[in-house]
């Protein structure tokens, strides 16, 4: 993996953190943009090694969105043609599938988000597992005040997580939604006073999930994305299959013995993955 330039990744103590760098550029989300977190997801998730990955940024804004030269060159968007605009279908495919990656990485991801979250990072944050936010963060589907639709996972994934008519107001007006209605909402988990705070109550809670067994939380994720797309009777059949899959009785003796001694657990890290493309 080349190194990254839009982004610089950590790991500690189980914890990834991958942080976005371009604070001058306001951290949009120019070509780069997407190749570099495509491949660095594509990484966490192989490698095991991270029990929880922390999403930050740099600057005033978390992520402005979508970068306007992008739609000047960098990407074809041809409307002249049914075989172009079969075409816009296929990118935008490709462009959906790397946000879709945060939502089925093997561990949870945490986005903590200042300023402002605008376009194409409410489709990423809202495919996160938990948001937490600064006083002075806000959202904004910016992509109506543009003249288009928003279109890599915001209209798909944010009437999950808040009231619909909210997302109606959002994305009808582009009116901003404020940090403290963000909370009031549930879209956001906790608001803090500053950024720094904001960061490190991300990573205290990826650390708190890091002690936990890798598999367990695997399969825990695995559930609750089952469960919001599917009914309970669906979910609970899934979920009979996922425990005989997970079950295992070293862990959960691990955790209470640990938990009476008053110390970390130990428990098996999530098993390395090799493409099967790879393979041979």
């Amino acid at each position: 993996m080349n190194t990254p330039t839009c982004f610089s990744l950590s790991l500690t103590d189980d914890v990834a953190h991958l942080v976005m760098n371009r604070a001058a550029e306001l951290n949009t989300m120019n070509p780069t943009f997407w190749r570099e977190l495509d491949e660095l997801l594509t990484h966490i998730h192989l490698a095991g090694k991270a029990r929880a990955l922390v999403i930050s940024s740099t600057g005033k804004h978390f992520s402005a969105g979508m970068s306007l030269d992008t739609f000047a060159g960098a990407i074809t968007m041809d409307d002249q043609s049914p075989e172009g605009r079969a075409a816009i279908f296929d990118l935008l495919t490709d462009m959906q599938g790397t946000f879709t990656k945060l939502e089925n990485l093997r561990i949870p991801v945490i986005c903590a988000i200042q300023g402002g979250c605008i376009g194409g990072a409410v489709d990423m944050v809202t495919a996160a597992c938990i948001r937490y936010a600064s006083s002075d963060a806000f959202f904004c589907i910016q992509e109506i005040n543009i003249g288009m639709v928003a279109d890599v996972g915001t209209l798909q994934r944010l009437p999950k997580l808040i009231p619909f008519a909210v997302v109606k107001e959002m994305a009808y007006t582009g009116r901003r939604l404020p940090a403290a209605r963000a909370l009031a909402y549930g879209l956001v988990n906790e608001v803090f006073d500053t950024h720094e705070a904001t960061v490190a109550a991300a990573l205290q809670c990826a650390s708190e999930i890091a002690a936990k067994p890798p598999v367990a939380i695997w399969g825990t994720k695995q559930a609750v994305t089952y469960a919001r797309d599917h009914s309970v009777e669906d979910s609970l059949r899934q979920m009979g299959w996922l425990q005989g899959a997970v079950w295992s009785n070293a862990h959960v003796r691990e955790a209470i013995t640990a938990m009476k001694d008053k110390r970390a657990g130990d428990f098996t890290p999530l098993s390395a993955l090799q493409p099967f493309k790879s393979l041979g």
